[in-house]
């Protein structure tokens, strides 16, 4: 979907870690404009001790949005990054066997209601990882960037051969193409490709942004902006290396910076949805409450109210891309055209209508029966 968003699952904490007292103000935003959750299955907080994963809370988190109408994606199965402690234990071989038991489980156990994975995340630093021991560090080192990715895209799919796998990571630089190019000659089978875009120092603008979409999409593999995110707060000093190095006691968000904010999100996702190979963008939390490094990047104020870019960003899916309904004639055959993005339509004929879903981005041709 083009419309979608990062959400904690815990059991006091709905979308991106506002209070649940918040909850139902807040689905009614979320699901105005969004239509794509990703859930948290970061492996410390779902298996913090090893053999007791938090199994059923998610399910019943994916299973609420599913009913919802809505689709839902894991993220992510493999990490060097909050990788549990009791990883550091256990020889390499036995991170390797861990790995896979994680991975066949909950892509097994969540099949049906997650079909789509962030199978494996930020490869291209995994193996020179260095800030924190980690089991996965160790095992990217013996395996190598190829057989570590193969690892988890392989053992996912023997888990859920209809699923929907990436390969995810935050480092654009030519060493991700590099890493995408061995894998596809290793024969590496990857569904797409995840590019994250926490845009914490600034705006890339639309030409970086083409430049990147570009590069990627030479691959000929779906595109997924996995992590976007846009302040409406100051921007990080761009001499910051790792985002995760900036810590201040408070960000607050502006109203400079929520102006800057609103335009800056129209002319980002209208940019990447000009591109072809773009097939969906996640928006990296809903609330200021709770949002990755504290920062601003929420299209939500901590105290609930939407900010500009929400109200922009609403106006862009539900105006401008937004298919009003629509008198058309058939031909003698009784076909109509219609051209529009992809998703439910509904058909109606005098009194009576019928549904149809369109799910393929090239002249698609189906039957409604009215």
């Amino acid at each position: 979907g083009f419309a979608n968003e990062e959400t904690e699952a815990a059991g006091d904490s709905v979308f991106g870690g506002a209070a649940l007292r918040d909850g139902a103000h807040l689905a009614e935003l979320w699901f105005d404009v969004f239509n794509t959750a990703t859930l948290p299955f970061y492996w410390a907080g779902f298996e913090p001790r090893r053999g007791h994963p938090d199994t059923a809370r998610l399910r019943r988190a994916a299973q609420w949005f599913v009913d919802h109408g809505c689709a839902v994606k894991g993220h992510p199965l493999a990490w060097h990054t909050l990788a549990p402690s009791w990883l550091r234990d256990l020889s390499t071989d036995e991170v390797e066997e861990a790995v896979r038991e994680r991975i066949v489980r909950d892509v097994s156990g969540f099949r049906g209601l997650i079909d789509v994975w962030d199978a494996i995340n930020e490869v291209v630093i995994m193996p020179v990882f260095d800030k924190e021991d980690n089991g996965m560090t160790r095992l990217c080192q013996k395996l190598g960037r190829v057989e570590t990715v193969r690892l988890a895209i392989d053992t996912a799919r023997s888990a859920n051969p209809g699923a929907t796998l990436l390969l995810n990571d935050f480092d654009l630089s030519p060493a991700y193409e590099h890493l995408v190019e061995d894998c596809l000659e290793a024969g590496v089978q990857i569904d797409a490709l995840g590019l994250q875009s926490h845009m914490h120092q600034g705006y890339w603008g639309e030409d970086k942004t083409l430049a990147i979409l570009e590069r990627f999409a030479r691959f000929g593999l779906p595109l997924h902006m996995t992590e976007s995110t846009l302040l409406s707060g100051h921007l990080m000093p761009r001499e910051i290396e790792d985002l995760n190095d900036y810590q201040i006691p408070e960000w607050p968000s502006t109203p400079e910076g929520e102006a800057r904010q609103a335009d800056e999100i129209v002319r980002h996702y209208s940019t990447l949805i000009s591109h072809p190979a773009v097939s969906s963008i996640t928006y990296w939390g809903l609330t200021d409450d709770g949002a990755w490094l504290g920062a601003p990047a929420g299209l939500v104020r901590t105290d609930g109210t939407p900010k500009p870019a929400y109200l922009a960003l609403r106006d862009l899916i539900k105006g401008r891309w937004w298919l009003e309904p629509t008198t058309v004639r058939t031909d003698d055959e009784g076909r109509i055209g219609v051209q529009g993005f992809l998703g439910d339509y509904r058909v109606t004929v005098g009194s009576r209508s019928g549904h149809v879903t369109i799910d393929a981005p090239d002249g698609v041709s189906e039957v409604v029966v009215v």
